[in-house]
């Protein structure tokens, strides 16, 4: 049986189709839910909510698409065990409607940052990253303004005694490269039940060695292995 996926899609939304295409090639039905939707498919393995720029990030980035009728069913499905990813646009919503602690912020920069950046395996004892290794470097494109993840200090601790913290920014040999200021180079979390992930990095664009890289494609497959 195929994994169903389904892909948040808000006024803004401008990575679905390219999370819809990763999903297909690894042969999931997959199926685009608009934000005014009240309920989720029966039968949804995962919920994907996309990158892009939700209601333009006025305000903030997520901070109105965290009130759209969808993300309720979305955290019911989450509070009931279902697998969620927020990429991007994705993870600045799951952090601003609390299934994520910490937020984000804007680069340190203050520029937006596009380009590809290498990531390194921080945990894979979690679905997400369970077809990948412990400190293994990944090269996946990043594209974000506002990519800065920022938690205090009891937080960090929290995150790191609980195994949440699952990839940092860093070089191609493994060293600390923090392109957007985010606390401990902090790229993607997972919440306690880890059941729920976020990532700034753009895994579903990263799916073909032609267009730079396929490392997103691990990445990725771990859902479909639970």
């Amino acid at each position: 049986m195929k994994t169903k996926v389904g892909i948040i899609q808000f006024p803004g939304t401008n990575c679905e189709y390219d999370a819809q295409n990763a999903f297909s090639a690894l042969g999931c039905e997959t199926q685009i839910l608009w934000h005014k939707e009240n309920a989720i498919p029966q039968g949804t393995d995962l919920l994907v909510v996309a990158g892009g720029f939700s209601y333009g990030d006025y305000l903030r980035s997520g901070a109105i698409a965290k009130m759209s009728p969808i993300m309720k069913a979305v955290k019911e499905f989450a509070d009931k065990g279902g697998k969620v990813l927020g990429i991007c646009n994705g993870f600045q919503v799951l952090t601003e409607c609390g299934l994520l602690p910490g937020a984000l912020k804007r680069n340190e920069g203050l520029h937006f940052i596009s380009r590809h950046h290498h990531l390194k395996i921080i945990n894979t004892n979690n679905t997400f990253l369970s077809q990948c290794s412990a400190n293994e470097i990944l090269n996946i494109p990043i594209a974000h303004h506002d990519g800065n993840f920022y938690i205090d200090p009891q937080g960090l601790r929290e995150l790191y005694a609980n195994d949440q913290i699952l990839l940092k920014y860093t070089d191609e040999q493994g060293n600390i490269s923090n392109p957007n200021g985010s606390v401990d180079s902090i790229a993607g979390i997972c919440n306690l039940g880890k059941n729920v992930f976020g990532l700034m990095p753009h895994p579903e664009r990263a799916m073909e060695s032609l267009l730079g890289s396929d490392d997103g494609r691990r990445m990725l497959e771990g859902f479909l292995s639970a």
